[in-house]
């Protein structure tokens, strides 16, 4: 991500009284005094170590305005490079609130900022993640769908799998005609090496 947050999941232990393992318990109640770090050395020595040092290509995670300057900062200053993969965030206690307003001043401040130098992308955690997939691809976005973000893929009704998550997007997109990349199309959007020149 591109800088430190407090990220503060405790307030679900407020909607859940149960839960199947005790480390769950604990790790959210943990969050309320967690700083997620990522200072500028660290951004620093990641996108040098990583970025020039191995090609990695970066999803750079935005959680607020702020995010999106500090990248700014680090792209006049040549440490990273275009094409940018700018992934926001919303809907995290500590970052920027789920609200539909906030997904347009995003958008428009990283147009602001970085012109035709960026891939947009939208991720909402919980109940917000359809909706603002869908408001964020309407306005030119990619989206971000998965268990990581939401274990829900309808109000109430548990997924069952990310392939459930992604299906649905899907359907929801080109059901508005549009149209989906292929795995190909995203690798050369994004300035990917590809498969067969990785290390692993």
């Amino acid at each position: 991500n591109m800088g430190s947050m407090n990220f503060g999941l405790f307030p679900l232990l407020d909607r859940y009284k149960e839960f199947k393992y005790e480390w769950e318990r604990e790790h959210l109640e943990n969050s309320r005094d967690f700083i997620f770090r990522n200072t500028f050395k660290d951004m620093e020595r990641i996108l040098k170590d990583l970025g020039e040092g191995c090609g990695t290509r970066f999803e750079f995670e935005c959680y607020d305005v702020g995010h999106l300057y500090n990248l700014a900062h680090l792209l006049d200053r040549g440490l990273v490079k275009p094409p940018m993969f700018v992934q926001t965030i919303f809907g995290i206690l500590g970052g920027i609130g789920a609200d539909h307003d906030n997904l347009l001043f995003m958008k428009r401040t990283a147009d602001r900022l970085f012109g035709d130098d960026f891939y947009w992308s939208i991720l909402a955690a919980g109940r917000h993640q359809m909706p603002f997939c869908t408001m964020g691809a309407i306005m030119g976005g990619n989206v971000r769908v998965g268990m990581e973000d939401s274990l829900y893929i309808a109000k109430g009704k548990l997924t069952e799998s990310n392939a459930d998550q992604v299906a649905k997007i899907r359907r929801i997109l080109e059901d508005l005609s549009m149209e989906i990349a292929t795995p190909d199309e995203a690798r050369e959007m994004l300035a990917l090496k590809g498969g067969d020149d990785v290390g692993f």
